[in-house]
């Protein structure tokens, strides 16, 4: 069990006012047996009203709706969290995981059905070349093939941080060699469908201890990669075991430093932020965005307020 801090903030700027069209927030977690929200926060400038509503997976969406024009755009969460995981649980997983290969039971085929579907098409031949060099010999076990597909992504690419929007395809992150953790969760969610795996898209924050400071970098064994930002990894509905996270950009495998927010059927709709503005003439300037999450036990004995003292539940 580990109880969390979570700081988003992210601003827009612009050279003149501009009117702001409905915006959608998908950066509120959903509770569940291995999560549970203590306390939140939610704020908006200029003022908007807000609105709480599920989207098509069962995500948490405030739609904002805004009654101001501006040059600017913050929209900052604050969340308390408690994460629960499993202990060892990559043993856990693979005691109730099934065979390789399998077939999902009929109900679980139709339910899974549109995350199944491969999202890039063309892109599958220079998928399917790179799964043939890199995994020539397939494990008995559904648990080990996508442990070592995860593995074969987290050695084969190099991170590499961009600020561009958007999510490279399999075939553009080929050619690089490299991209980010958005890139290789959609890599790992295209391949992993490909080899007859349902696998959404998750995005996320990552609690990296490293960042808190040299003693528990010294203990983590070095900084993990997506940390300071939204992250994003990808699910797969394991025959015999459920959802099981898998982030390729940090080999890890259902993590408690991994907090879900969204999981989606393609990057597209799990994007933390979308929305639209009328320019009137005003033009876009820059977007900047900036996470932090730590331990709470860390940022109490730092000295600062008690964050169960200072937010407010907003519903």
């Amino acid at each position: 069990m580990t109880t969390l801090r979570i700081n988003h903030r992210t601003t827009y700027t612009y050279d003149g006012p501009v009117t702001f069209g409905v915006h959608r927030l998908r950066i509120r977690p959903r509770d569940g047996h291995d999560m549970r929200i203590l306390d939140s926060a939610l704020s908006v400038t200029p003022a908007a009203d807000i609105h709480w509503e599920f989207d098509t997976f069962g995500n948490s969406v405030a739609r904002l709706t805004f009654r101001e024009k501006a040059d600017r755009l913050v929209i900052a969460s604050d969340l308390l969290l408690r994460r629960y995981g499993l202990d060892n649980p990559e043993a856990r997983i693979e005691r109730y995981a099934g065979p390789w290969p399998f077939t999902y039971e009929p109900e679980e085929a139709f339910d899974l059905s549109p995350l199944l579907h491969i999202h890039s098409p063309q892109d599958q031949p220079a998928l399917r070349s790179w799964l043939a060099e890199q995994m020539p010999d397939l494990p008995d076990a559904s648990f080990q093939v996508l442990d070592l597909l995860s593995g074969r992504i987290h050695e084969s690419f190099a991170y590499r941080r961009r600020e561009e929007s958007g999510v490279q395809s399999p075939s553009e992150t080929l050619a690089a060699g490299s991209g980010t953790c958005r890139d290789f969760a959609y890599f790992f969610m295209e391949a992993a469908r490909s080899l007859g795996f349902a696998a959404r898209f998750v995005t996320g924050y990552l609690h990296d201890p490293a960042m808190a400071g040299a003693g528990a970098e010294e203990q983590n064994g070095g900084s993990l990669s997506g940390g300071g930002a939204t992250h994003a990894w990808a699910d797969v509905f394991v025959p015999g075991a459920g959802w099981v996270e898998f982030d390729p950009t940090n080999q890890i495998i259902a993590g408690r430093n991994l907090v879900r927010v969204a999981a989606t059927r393609t990057p597209e709709q799990a994007m933390p932020v979308s929305g639209s503005y009328h320019d009137g003439g005003a033009a876009f300037l820059s977007m900047e965005v900036e996470v932090s999450v730590v331990r709470f036990e860390e940022q109490a004995s730092s000295g600062l307020p008690d964050p169960e003292l200072t937010l407010q539940d907003v519903r």
